[in-house]
């Protein structure tokens, strides 16, 4: 049995203006059977998903769950909670009978299970509601079958020591007194019977005897003599013919566990990471154990809590492992985002969660395969950002960022990227599409997430071609390498080559929230020596870092070092872009040639 879909109306974050549509769900979201991890950016629903999942559930452990008036969205006086189970056995269906519903027919049809959760109020009184389950609106669910669907939970930045330590009701315990090694036994649990025989040994030492009933010697007859004045005073204060008894602890299985505390053995002053991945050990113990009926469903918050990287990297490996249990869990962290499977993570962004498993994304099988291999810590920010600008090289990605600032210095726009919560990803230049096709959906709803396309055109303004002399021969240097001339393209059909280029490269990237801006010219270098803006100080730059060239005619001898990928992109950037952030008297026109990056930055910012 697992969680197959979440439907919400008007809970929290997940609703409209007050008004309700039964058929229309504010949230409607599907899970896999294995691994789920929300991500997105700050208040984007991740924990709204999880708590609606356990205020209809309840959790494993003693914390109070109730509704609250923050959980009704704005106004709206009513809000409604559906959670779907497929893939019963039939020791699970057993415990539901009356409340099933069946999908497909026939010998073929399988057992599911609708849960269903509404709750209204009148003005700030919250009216109670029963959880229901079954076909239509259900009937009542009993507290017997409730049992059977709890969940377990880690809460963000948990306090793994003191889920571990002994104390009463102890999470450790309620792990212990669930797993077959202890559950149903009792009085009758071998555990029992040494604490029972202990307390007896306790009871001979403050008697002044040793477990033999031998007296202890006067040195260690102290205990005796601390329970003779206890019980002086007690006879005086009670009743003469009363004394007390001292013990370790009441003989019964529960009392027993809470006193027992989870280490690691041979190691002291244990830190906060290593308890959090103790107690995430313990809690998978109850997940697994044998012999339950149950819902195996975990909720992990915020799972990178207390842990460095690699050891984030171990949890997520091993958690990827599980076979017999569901997990769902949040996080902010690209670490664990670059990790996860693609098809594993559903994206929270406007209001709303977007599985990127295959059947709802345009990507295809190999762009998965593709993407689980190359998509890096570094990339996965695109995550958790509100807009993103996919370039396909160094030289853009370190332009961009300083052109933003310039842009709101002069304010052309109102926030720069960081402001504005936008990410630039440097991707190369053939991953541009698999990268995009993250974003793009199969169906409606489609995301929010402004994604710009920089690219080259790549259409060459000069050609090389090798020198011959009057017979035809190639000819070469004193070193033998083959000699090459440089003649520029005919302007006549250079520009309809470019119109059809730019033409492509909309056809192929345009979609939905995906727009393409592509070079006004073969690439962003000559862009940046043809712009009204900034060409004197790129050419200037380009001059300095290449000393040893003739650039005497400088778009020739440009256009020799892009041929030849001899030019220093990534050094001119970088001081250009160091230029850009201390110069402010830069003015643009309509016709700037690098108008493309600016009005990808103003795409991307939404503004």
């Amino acid at each position: 049995m697992f969680l197959r879909n979440i439907k919400l109306w008007n809970f929290r974050k997940f609703g409209t203006d007050g008004t309700y549509d039964p058929t229309i769900p504010n949230l409607d979201l599907n899970f896999t059977q294995g691994l789920n991890l929300l991500i997105g950016e700050n208040d984007s629903g991740k924990t709204a998903i999880m708590d609606a999942i356990k205020l209809v559930l309840k959790t494993h452990s003693y914390e109070w769950i109730k509704v609250e008036i923050e959980d009704f969205n704005k106004n709206s006086s009513k809000f409604r909670i559906e959670l779907l189970f497929e893939s019963l056995s039939d020791d699970e269906a057993k415990h539901f009978t009356e409340w099933l519903s069946w999908k497909g027919e026939g010998a073929t049809a399988e057992p599911t299970l609708k849960i269903i959760y509404e709750v209204k109020r009148i003005d700030n009184k919250i009216i109670p509601s029963d959880i229901k389950a079954g076909p239509n609106e259900g009937n009542v669910l009993t507290s017997e079958a409730k049992e059977f669907l709890k969940v377990t939970y880690l809460k963000p930045l948990r306090d793994a020591k003191s889920e571990l330590i002994p104390k009463k009701n102890s999470r450790l315990s309620q792990i212990f007194q669930e797993h077959e090694a202890f559950k149903g036994q009792g009085d009758t649990h071998l555990l029992v019977e040494l604490f029972k025989q202990f307390n007896v040994d306790i009871k001979k030492y403050f008697e002044g005897k040793d477990k033999t009933d031998r007296v202890l010697p006067d040195n260690q007859q102290k205990g005796k003599k601390l329970k003779s004045e206890i019980d002086k005073y007690l006879k005086s204060f009670y009743d003469r013919s009363k004394e007390t008894d001292i013990k370790v602890v009441e003989a019964n299985l529960k009392n027993i566990l809470e006193k027992l505390e989870l280490l690691i053995k041979d190691e002291q002053n244990i830190g906060l990471g290593t308890l959090n991945r103790l107690f995430m050990a313990s809690e998978l113990l109850h997940l697994n154990k044998d012999n339950y009926d149950g819902l195996r469903l975990g909720l992990i918050e915020e799972l990178e809590a207390h842990l460095h990287p690699q050891a984030q990297m171990q949890v997520i490996k091993s958690l990827q492992e599980q076979e017999n249990i569901q997990l769902i869990l949040t996080t902010h962290s690209p670490n664990l985002a670059s990790k996860v499977k693609l098809e594993n993570i559903i994206l929270c962004n406007n209001n709303n969660s977007f599985p990127l498993g295959i059947n709802y994304t345009k990507l295809e099988r190999e762009d998965y395969i593709f993407l689980e291999r190359f998509l890096d810590t570094t990339k996965s920010n695109l995550f958790f950002a509100k807009g993103l600008i996919l370039v396909e090289g160094w030289s853009e990605e370190l332009l961009i960022p300083p052109l933003a600032r310039l842009l709101k210095r002069k304010n052309i726009i109102e926030k720069d990227l960081t402001e504005a919560g936008v990410s630039v990803i440097n991707v190369g230049n053939t991953a541009l599409h698999n990268y995009s096709k993250i974003f793009l959906r199969n169906e409606t709803p489609y995301m929010n997430i402004q994604i710009a396309i920089v690219t080259d055109t790549d259409v060459r303004f000069y050609k090389k071609n090798p020198m011959q002399n009057n017979e035809g021969n190639l000819v070469k240097d004193s070193n033998g390498k083959v000699i090459y001339n440089y003649e520029k393209e005919n302007i006549r059909e250079i520009a309809p080559a470019v119109r059809n280029k730019i033409a492509d490269i909309k056809t192929k990237f345009d979609e939905q929230t995906v727009k393409s801006f592509p070079a006004k010219y073969w690439t962003l270098e000559f862009c940046l020596h043809k712009s009204d803006s900034l060409g004197e100080f790129f050419r200037e730059i380009t001059k300095e870092i290449h000393s040893g060239s003739n650039w005497t005619n400088f778009e020739e001898e440009l256009s020799k070092k892009l041929i030849n990928r001899t030019l220093d992109k990534v050094e001119i950037s970088y001081r250009l872009a160091e230029k850009i952030d201390n110069i402010d008297d830069i003015n643009f026109n309509a016709n700037d040639t690098i108008n493309y990056l600016i009005n990808a930055i103003k795409y991307a910012c939404n503004c």
